[in-house]
């Protein structure tokens, strides 16, 4: 972010300076130098604001140019702080500045508009403002009350009001304002009503300050869209962890000290009901709270979820990177769920160089909050670089002299709630001591071992005419085609002799019919692909559909693993072969214990078809 007066921001883009010192402060923050792209968007965008904030008169103003959204990596082109000219108060403007000579709105969806310089639609400048301002409110201490003292405008320099009139059909408000070069003056006029011609610095120091973490506005908001949309019985030993977290939240308010709490449980025993449970008891109460997660599926669907009616309730889910440069106990509570998937550190790639360290990321979690609440299962860790694990939360919460209370949530409401099942597939994996041994139906969970992918898929879409939900999924042994051209059906990438499948959609847009990736697992439309371990974790259907590929055969007595078999791209040649055993065995083990009521599983393998056929009778 770079902080400036106007006046100097616009002296400086004249001379050439004002880039200069953005392309520095880029390289600073992010470790690499702007795209070409960006650097254009600067230096076409910001003079054509810059001369328009001259010519309203604000030339004392403070703009905050590429100004970082908490906690998330959005950054908006422009803030600008000042004082209100009727009020007396702080006031702010967010601008997003677009060099488009023209766009029009998606067919039958305004929120969507459609660009020469892009293949896809893109987000309507006007709801992308309006959402920079409501996410400010939801989480800069600063507006958090006085939500009044924000607005918002989209800023098309370059447009005619011909060529951008059908954006407005989403709607404008106070929020998402849309101005294009033909309305200049109109503009001007709006800027003058929100800031006065004084010196903006304190009101930029109050926004800069500002407390980071959700507001009660939308603690409130939260509460009630969870009671509303789930009511949940937690039972047994979940009531335990529950009352445990609560207790915690108590104690670390009353007495002003930490408490990390560990909840571990194999898949269905219910860890994200209680961490669903949790999320809206500490909104009711008006707690600031938020809830995590390390993988993107998982935390898309919470946020459909919880906040399907209320978009700003999704905006309290989080991903387990996104507390690098959180302040220290901002929050009372931060929920990790499927803590199984921490990594080493939240640096990656993206990660701007002035936030890169070394620092693990369950210290980062566990200093985010009085009471870290992490929720696991250590046999799904299924790719190199989780590290998720209960030896692993207890020895840093001991480093920082923390107690640490460990929950192991036993009852599991997947599987049909059969324990036997459950068992029955960690012995057969190798899991569990005592080596594979035959499966004897019981009432809860019924198992079937299919010759072929044809049978398989036929039997769960007879299941699937019942009323039942069905998915089939399969190790990641086929590779994946990551793009697919418009208007082009999914190509059939993983293939069995004669069948033929495409894998669950790679992105976040859905493609001839199939969901995005997030949704294969909850929406009916993902039966048919077939998933991965990666879009499976975490969920469960009725009917599930495994196919076991070349990757995990039977030999001679026992399990081997080949990893030249495997296509996943996070098995890196430095990955330990005992390693990948390992977590080859975890994804066979994810993508058994998906269905509620019964498990068909097919391998690619004869004689491990043969071995399964031992073990499963008709």
């Amino acid at each position: 972010m770079l902080r400036d007066s106007v006046s100097n921001a616009a002296a400086q883009g004249l001379n050439g300076m004002l880039f200069q010192r953005l392309t520095e402060q880029f390289v600073h923050d992010h470790g690499y130098r702007p795209g070409t792209s960006e650097a254009r968007s600067w230096e076409r965008s910001l003079p054509a604001l810059m001369s328009t904030l001259l010519e309203a008169g604000l030339h004392d103003a403070t703009v905050l140019l590429e100004y970082g959204l908490p906690l998330t990596s959005k950054r908006a082109d422009a803030v600008l702080a000042g004082v209100h000219p009727r009020t007396g108060e702080p006031s702010y403007v967010v601008i997003e500045l677009k060099q488009w000579s023209q766009a029009e709105p998606e067919d039958g969806e305004p929120l969507l508009c459609r660009v020469d310089a892009y293949t896809r639609p893109v987000l309507n400048p006007v709801e992308q403002v309006r959402g920079y301002c409501d996410y400010l409110v939801s989480f800069n201490g600063a507006l958090a009350d006085h939500p009044e003292r924000i607005a918002g405008a989209a800023y098309l320099h370059n447009a005619t009001e011909f060529g951008i009139s059908g954006l407005a059909e989403v709607g404008e408000s106070e929020r998402g304002r849309l101005f294009s070069e033909q309305r200049r003056g109109e503009f001007i006029t709006f800027l003058k009503s929100r800031l006065a011609p004084v010196n903006g610095a304190s009101a930029a120091d109050e926004l800069l300050a500002g407390k980071i973490g959700p507001s009660k506005q939308l603690m409130a908001v939260a509460a009630q869209e969870v009671r509303e949309r789930e009511q949940f019985v937690l039972l047994d030993e979940q009531r335990v962890a529950y009352e445990t977290v609560m207790r915690a939240v108590r104690e670390a308010a009353q007495a002003d000290r930490k408490n990390v709490v560990v909840v571990t449980g194999g898949p269905g025993t219910g860890k994200s009901v209680i961490a669903l449970s949790l999320v809206g008891e500490l909104y009711r109460q008006g707690r600031p709270a938020l809830h995590a997660t390390g993988s993107q599926s998982f935390t898309k669907t919470m946020r459909k979820v919880a906040g399907a009616r209320k978009r700003e309730v999704q905006d309290l889910f989080k991903y387990f990177n996104s507390f690098m440069t959180a302040e220290r106990n901002a929050l009372d509570v931060i929920i990790c769920d499927e803590a199984h998937r921490m990594r080493k550190t939240s640096a990656n790639r993206y990660t701007p160089a002035n936030q890169r360290s070394d620092r693990p990321q369950v210290e980062e979690l566990i200093d985010a909050a009085r009471v870290p609440v992490f929720l696991l299962d250590e046999h799904q860790i299924v790719r190199p670089g989780e590290m998720g694990n209960v030896d692993q939360i207890r020895a840093a919460a001991s480093a920082k002299d923390l107690s640490c209370t460990v929950i192991p949530l036993d009852s599991q409401f997947r599987c049909g709630g059969s324990d036997a099942y459950l068992r029955w597939v960690l012995r057969l994996l190798g899991l569990a001591s005592g080596g594979p041994v035959g499966w004897d139906p019981d009432d809860k969970m019924q198992l079937i071992v299919a010759d072929t992918p044809e049978e398989m898929e036929a039997l769960l879409e007879r299941k699937q005419a019942q009323g039942y939900s069905a998915r089939m999924s399969a190790g990641y042994c086929w590779k994946w085609t990551k793009e697919t051209a418009p208007g082009q059906p999914l190509p059939a990438d993983v293939v069995i002799g004669d069948w033929k499948r495409p894998w669950n959609v790679f992105g976040d847009r859905a493609v001839a019919g199939a969901p995005p990736s997030a949704l294969w697992a909850t929406d009916p439309a993902g039966f048919g692909q077939v998933g991965c371990v990666y879009t499976a974790q975490g969920f469960e259907y009725d009917w599930s559909g495994v196919i076991l590929g070349p990757d995990l055969v039977w030999r001679d007595g026992t399990w081997v693993t080949d990893r030249t078999k495997s296509k996943d791209p996070a098995f890196k040649r430095s990955t330990p072969d005992d390693e990948v055993d390992l977590l080859i065995r975890n994804t066979y083990k994810v993508l058994l214990t998906r269905g509620m009521i019964g498990t068909i599983v097919y391998s690619t393998d004869e004689q491990t078809r043969e071995r399964l056929r031992e073990l499963v009778s008709d």
